[in-house]
Order: C-alpha cells, then structure tokens, then sequence
C-alpha cells in the first residue's frame, strides 16, 4: 500500500482503518514507518495504541524505544503498558533497568507478567531475581507462583544461591499451590539443601505436592 494511503488510514475516525494502516506499515522501512507510528502514540483507541507498542517493538530505533519506554510510563490502559514492555524487552540489555522499574511501579499484574516472561526466557540474573523478589511481598497468589517459576529459572546462574534460599523459605508455607509451585521449582537446583527440602515434601498432607515432589508435574 502506498504511504499517502496509509496515511489517509491513519487520520481517519474509523478507528478499524487506523488499525488496518498501523498494519500496513509493517511492510514499510523503518524511516519511513516510525514517525507514524509515533503520530498515534496519543490515539484515543487503546487496541490502537497496542498496535502502536507491537510496531514500535519491530521498528527498532532510539526514537521507538524512547516511545515506548513513555508508553510503559505513562499509558492510561494496562493492556497498552504490558504491550510496551514486551515491545521493550526485544531491546535487550538496554531496557532491562526500564523493566525493572516498572515492575516496582506498576501493580497491574498483566504488566507485570509481561515483564516477568522474557526475563525468564532470556535469562538475565540479577534483574530477574530482583523482580521475583518483588513478586513474592505481592498480595496476589498468583503473582506469587510465577516468582516462584521465575526462581526455578535462576538454577544455574550466578544467583542460584539466593534463589535456593528464597525458595527454602517457601517449604512450609500453608498455601499448597505454593508448596507445589515450590517442589516443582526445587527439582531445578542440584544441591543437597534442594533435595533435602523435595524429601521434607513427598512427605506433605496434600497429594498434590507429593506428586510434584516426586514427579515434577501435578
């Protein structure tokens, strides 16, 4: 599609044509495609805006990045800000103290999964571990769980030590989606303190966590 097109999309109050014209700039070269995709930083459409932060994550630039790092920031919807994070976490190193900080920040437990995954994925130590730690002091359960995913994650690494400890301190928690959570993550770590705590947990009053003691999966 030619750019005076998808321009025309772009101002158009439909928000559909908007959305078809961010699409359309995917076959377009970055100089080209990032000043408009920096135009709609503002639109009114939240799926817009969403649209704008996957972009964004695909046309890499220090202006993209900028974008979306105020996207994470300051955007009013929690689905435009875990967008954003995602979109920043392709960046690399470079966003990792942007992430951090934003998961300090912002409660929204769907931002916050968006930050949590790469980090696990793409193993950064230090940051995962520091945000897993945040994670854990979270009222949410399930916030809870995936420090717990995110632990398991650090078996291996320069912070395998202090993710050992943290996980030993979950052995005897009363919730036991928690303890299952924690044998899983401990079959992780080669260590005697690990096994010691897996045989403490094949002993546990809920068959779920023995499976997972013995098994690795419920």
């Amino acid at each position: 599609m030619q750019i005076q097109q998808i321009q025309t999309y772009l101002n158009s109050h439909d928000f559909q044509e908007r959305l078809r014209g961010l699409t359309e700039l995917n076959d377009h070269e970055s100089q080209v495609a990032i000043p408009l995709l920096i135009s709609k930083l503002s639109d009114p459409e939240f799926i817009i805006r969403s649209f704008v932060a996957m972009g964004l994550g695909r046309q890499q630039s220090p202006e993209s990045f900028q974008a979306l790092v105020e996207l994470l920031d300051h955007d009013p919807d929690p689905n435009v800000r875990a967008e954003a994070a995602n979109s920043l976490s392709q960046y690399g190193e470079m966003a990792i103290p942007y992430l951090v900080r934003c998961f300090g920040q912002d409660c929204n437990w769907l931002v916050r999964r968006s930050i949590l995954e790469p980090l696990i994925s793409r193993r950064h130590p230090q940051a995962l571990y520091d945000i897993c730690i945040c994670a854990l002091s979270a009222p949410e359960q399930v916030a809870q769980e995936a420090a717990i995913e995110g632990l398991a994650g650090l078996a291996g690494t320069e912070k395998q030590t202090e993710a050992l400890e943290q996980l030993l301190e979950l052995v005897g928690t009363p919730v036991w989606r928690i303890r299952t959570r924690v044998a899983l993550a401990l079959r992780k770590f080669n260590h005697p303190q690990a096994q010691a705590a897996l045989h403490y947990l094949k002993k546990d009053e809920d068959h779920r966590v023995v499976g997972a003691a013995l098994e690795g999966a419920i």
